[in-house]
């Protein structure tokens, strides 16, 4: 059993390039796998290994600058969730665009799981999923508003183009983990809305803490590792990964003619070419190779 960590924190990194090298080597050393994004803003990844492991890299990042009191979120994987360990140096930890958003300064009031049913079901209340597309289609809030971003860079467009409905309404917005509703939240403060709520440990602290009997969520939520998606109490979902577009479907998705192993699945067939789907064949066929050969295909994996 893998021990899965999902983390993020905001902090002013004057040099988080440097960061970059011990906190590899501690993962590497500790049989640790998964991402980490480090940018001027912060922190931001999951990562999955032995408990020890995984408490010896959160006690590394709570000595980096501003991180004493980061947040973190544990779950466990039956299978291996990622087939290496990277630390990438990024401009943002969480991409939205909008230079001067800074959830340091402030962001949307924390809503509690527990509160969090009573507040959406409030007639004054809008709830947005601020997640991809993608990831709605597989599960979301009863009632909340999809916008239909294929990234969460499309958000502040959308907001532009919609926010005249939600005139005179509070806003309460969610997402997987927390961390795109810190940028959502204040980039909607900085739009001069004042009622702004945001669900404190994500999705992930819902499913969690909240009964599935008393839950308003409806699906699976769509996690970014081997898992694919996870349920009530974060129990593994049916879902798996089409590894030509990434996105999740279900094992009958399986014996859809759209379907081709790497190369297609009913969502994304007609998104490339026919010399697309050559290079995913030849792809596919070094990935079924290498594990004859009892070696890991890094490219297919991850």
């Amino acid at each position: 059993m893998y021990t899965v960590c999902a983390l993020y924190h905001f902090s002013h990194f004057t040099n988080h390039e440097a960061l970059r090298p011990p906190l590899l080597d501690l993962c590497l050393k500790e049989d640790i796998t998964g991402t980490l994004l480090l940018a001027h803003e912060g922190i931001n990844g999951t990562i999955a290994g032995p408990r020890k492991g995984i408490d010896a890299v959160i006690a590394h990042i709570q000595t980096l600058p501003g991180c004493a009191d980061f947040e973190w979120k544990l779950s466990t994987a039956a299978d291996k969730p990622f087939p290496r360990m990277k630390v990438k140096i990024k401009k943002e930890i969480v991409t939205l665009g909008q230079p001067n958003v800074d959830p340091t300064a402030h962001v949307g009031n924390y809503v509690n799981p527990e509160d969090w049913n009573a507040l959406i079901q409030s007639p004054d209340v809008v709830t947005i999923d601020t997640r991809n597309d993608y990831e709605v289609a597989i599960g979301t809030f009863q009632g909340a508003v999809d916008p239909e971003t294929a990234s969460f860079r499309e958000f502040p467009a959308w907001w532009e183009e919609n926010k005249d409905r939600f005139h005179n309404k509070r806003v309460a917005m969610f997402c997987t983990g927390g961390i795109r509703c810190e940028k959502s939240t204040n980039f909607l403060m900085s739009q001069g809305v004042e009622d702004v709520y945001h669900l404190k440990g994500g999705i992930l602290k819902y499913l969690e803490e909240v009964p599935q009997e008393d839950s308003t969520w409806d699906g699976e939520c769509f996690v970014f590792d081997g898992r694919v998606s996870v349920g009530h109490a974060l129990k593994e979902g049916p879902h798996i990964l089409c590894h030509a577009c990434r996105r999740p479907i279900l094992p009958e998705d399986l014996d859809r003619p759209e379907y081709e192993a790497g190369v297609s699945c009913h969502n994304c067939v007609n998104d490339s070419s026919d010399r697309d789907k050559e290079r995913f064949r030849e792809r596919q066929k070094q990935m079924l190779l290498a594990r004859q050969r009892g070696e890991q295909h890094i490219i297919g994996l991850d």
